[in-house]
């Protein structure tokens, strides 16, 4: 069996044609992944709407409402970035779901792979930076209120700090969150990760990948999790609009092997998000996103 991906068709909701963030990047992506045979459609799982209670271990049950319903206020919505609608906010949902089954497939099979999710920016009462709810913070709760795993690390690699999982697990030994990302880029204020590294702009795929192979073995031995969340963002590419670094196709691909390679060969269960994108060019995009899949199922057969 390859390793499990996870889609739902709601993934690609409608959006302005104009908006910087696109949506049909996801439906591309599961297609583009059929096409090369990286996975078959038995490979597809298909996630569930979350309850709003799930969503509320995490975030504040006002913004969660008012979210759902589009009645949030014109600033709190206008921080998120995206244009509200009922599809979005569905879309929203589901994104959740697919990142909690991921979660849990992952824990069953070793590797596990979302084609959406990454929402890092997502606060307990507001949401920023295009993310409304953060989905891995939600599946983390849900696991430890489950007691199906002990101790979880994030390991976010988007471009932008995983400020809105650094503050929400702020005061949880439980949750390691550790963030390699830009300096001089979004957010303005960083959060306190359990582990930072700031990155100078315009560093390349030998600085990059010589930083993260130093470190990930260490910080997989530190904290011996029971299961480890990726968000493998491809703004760090340096074609991408909002990046300010300057990683090759290439160079993305090595990082991407070397983070499931590192867990996998160390027995610690993988479940990955795609994080951020945002070239003006879809096929490139698409294919940047594709690298991580294309990077697991050389790691999980070998």
């Amino acid at each position: 069996m390859d390793f499990c991906l996870v889609y739902h068709e709601d993934y690609v909701a409608p959006l302005p044609d104009t908006h910087r963030f696109p949506m049909a990047k996801f439906g591309l992506l599961r297609d583009l992944l059929l096409k090369d045979n990286i996975v078959t459609f038995k490979d597809i799982h298909t996630p569930e709407l979350p309850s709003l209670e799930d969503i509320g271990l995490v975030h504040d049950l006002d913004y969660i409402k008012g979210y759902c319903e589009g009645t949030l206020e014109y600033r709190v919505q206008r921080r998120i970035g995206l244009p509200w609608s009922a599809a979005l906010a569905r879309r929203t949902r589901i994104a959740v779901g697919g990142t909690i089954l991921t979660a849990q497939l992952a824990l069953k099979q070793g590797l596990a792979c979302n084609t959406a999710g990454g929402t890092h920016h997502a606060f307990p009462d507001y949401g920023s930076g295009f993310c409304i709810f953060n989905d891995i913070a939600i599946a983390c709760q849900i696991l430890l209120e489950k007691g199906l795993v002990k101790k979880i690390l994030i390991i976010d690699l988007d471009v932008h700090q995983g400020d809105g999982t650094a503050y929400i697990f702020r005061n949880d030994p439980r949750v390691f969150t550790f963030s390699m990302h830009c300096e001089a880029n979004f957010p303005g204020k960083k959060q306190q990760s359990d582990w930072d590294i700031a990155l100078p702009v315009g560093m390349d795929d030998d600085g990059y990948l010589q930083i993260l192979g130093k470190h990930l073995p260490d910080l997989l031995s530190q904290v011996k999790p029971d299961l480890v969340f990726y968000d493998a963002g491809i703004d760090t590419h340096f074609g991408d609009r909002l990046g300010k670094l300057a990683l090759t196709d290439r160079g993305i691909y090595r990082r991407e092997r070397m983070v499931l390679t590192n867990c996998l060969t160390a027995g610690y269960p993988v479940a990955t998000v795609i994080g951020g994108g945002y070239s003006k060019n879809m096929s490139s995009l698409v294919y940047l996103h594709s690298l991580l899949y294309r990077a697991a199922k050389e790691v999980y057969i070998n």
